[in-house]
């Protein structure tokens, strides 16, 4: 579908995979561990649960078993709970049904999965008119369930039908702000919505390597590109200290990521020609920048360097490979640029669903404290530190969607989706990596082929040997170098 809406043969089988088959595995390995604990009669248990502000609660859900902690590395997940932490079983939620209207941009359907297992309600699945055709196979997939009743799909085009049924208990719908509003205007259930946003990558000053910048320079880059740009929780605007001394460096490496250090990925999403001729007609500054030369149809990026706080580009989602960079009048000191990018994000920023922090581990360790203030302040439903939210998204522990937004204004939605642990009350998640860590990087095609392959293998079952092959080929791949 990608291809022939790009007009190339641009997009992999295994980034097919990697959008249908490993999220859904995830979020079905996150489930298998929850029923195989009410097995034994009891509701899973996170690592720890502990106050970090008042009537506010850190419960730490990731990893927790014993081959998820060999995969995550360094990689932590907790989920912010507001009020005493409170679990439900599943088993013990009143039946009933929950429409589905499913994305645009991925074709994973994982709140089918949520909704019937963590919810125990039956459902009622309607892909988005892209994804037909991989619904027909999830069909396939799931046909036991359809054989009991517990799931039904129907078409495209039923929408308006879908949300009208009588007898709902709510409306799960991923998509765009607008037709978010347009379906809970006339349905007849309550509606858990995610939505977009423009979603910021906070770049808090430090004394960078040279390496430092050019490795999360990429990691940048690659998150943006992905899919195409088409993912909700894609860092847009880069929130970095007009006074950061590494700043002209960091933006040039910037634009050495976007052409030369990372393959170039194809916008295929409809409406992307239309959005980004706005940004540029809205932005004259903006640089179009062509990564393998021009090679492949609809993969021109743009970056806009110097925003200010009132451009276009700062209200506005671009859902395609567009970054923004603005610099905050603040000074080089932690707490000071926090303060100013907390209030720029939450009070200037479209939305509340991703954002993304980077912090060097010598500025983390001195200024702690302020991190994880500005982590509790910032109105973001998913925060990723030295890590990239759509990980947030992949993660089978933690939840996604917007944070503190009311059904009457909302732009990246209301409720959030996930949490196997079936905590109540959750407000955000977030999942904090080493800034040391392997970043998220696109510089070798058939490395990022062989890790979604096999992430999907594992994560579908977690047996030792498809562990070792996880393991053994991102040993053997990360000596590779650029393959484009």
């Amino acid at each position: 579908m990608k291809n022939d809406l790009i007009g190339q043969n641009a997009v992999s089988k295994a980034e097919g995979m990697g959008g249908t088959v490993m999220p859904m595995a995830t979020t079905l390995m996150g489930i298998t561990k929850l029923y195989e604990s009410l097995l034994k009669g009891k509701m899973p248990q996170p690592n720890s649960i502990k106050e970090i502000d008042n009537n506010l609660f850190e419960a730490h859900v990731f990893p927790i078993h014993s081959k998820d902690k060999l995969a995550a590395g360094k990689q932590k997940g907790y989920l912010h709970i507001e009020g005493k932490p409170t679990q439900i079983n599943p088993l013990d939620k009143p039946a009933g049904v929950i429409a589905i209207s499913g994305a645009g941009n991925y074709s994973s359907s994982i709140e089918m999965a949520m909704a019937l297992f963590l919810e125990n309600k039956a459902v009622v699945h309607k892909p988005h008119q892209l994804n037909e055709a991989t619904d027909v196979i999830w069909e396939k997939v799931f046909a036991p369930l359809i054989e009991c009743r517990a799931l039904a799909f129907c078409d495209a085009d039923q929408g308006r039908a879908l949300s009208q049924l009588d007898g709902l208990h709510s409306i799960y719908f991923t998509g765009s702000t607008e037709v978010a509003h347009a379906i809970q205007n006339v349905a007849k259930a309550p509606l858990v919505a995610e939505c977009g946003g423009n979603n910021p990558c906070i770049i808090v000053p430090g004394k960078w390597s040279e390496k430092d910048i050019e490795r999360q320079a990429i990691q940048i880059v690659s998150a943006g590109k992905l899919n195409g740009g088409a993912i909700c929780g894609r860092p847009q605007t880069i929130i970095t200290s007009k006074n950061w001394g590494q700043r002209e460096q960091f933006l040039n490496e910037l634009r050495k990521a976007i052409t030369e250090e990372t393959f170039a990925c194809c916008s295929y999403y409809p409406g992307v020609e239309q959005t980004s001729e706005a940004f540029l007609q809205h932005q004259p500054s903006a640089e179009i920048l062509k990564p393998e030369n021009g090679k492949y149809n609809k993969s021109d990026c743009v970056l806009i360097p110097n925003l200010s706080e009132d451009d276009f580009a700062i209200k506005n989602e671009a859902f395609c490979q567009i970054f923004g960079e603005i610099p905050l009048d603040t000074s080089e000191d932690t707490g000071d640029f926090l303060t100013k990018a907390t209030d720029f994000c939450n009070n200037k920023l479209l939305g509340s669903l991703g954002c993304m922090i980077l912090v060097d581990n010598k500025t983390l360790k001195a200024n702690e404290a302020r991190v994880h203030q500005a982590i509790r302040e910032l109105n973001y439903g998913g925060i990723a530190v030295n890590d990239i939210p759509p990980n947030i998204w992949l993660n089978g522990y933690l939840t996604w969607g917007g944070c503190g937004e009311t059904t009457a204004d909302f732009i990246s939605g209301v409720g959030n989706f996930g949490n196997p642990l079936n905590f109540e009350n959750v407000k955000k998640s977030v999942l904090i990596n080493d800034f040391n860590a392997t970043s998220f990087e696109f510089t070798n095609r058939k490395r990022v082929e062989h890790l979604v392959e096999n992430v999907s293998y594992f994560n579908t079952d977690q047996s030792w040997g498809h562990f070792l092959k996880l393991a053994g080929q991102m040993t053997i791949d990360n000596l590779k170098g650029k393959d484009f």
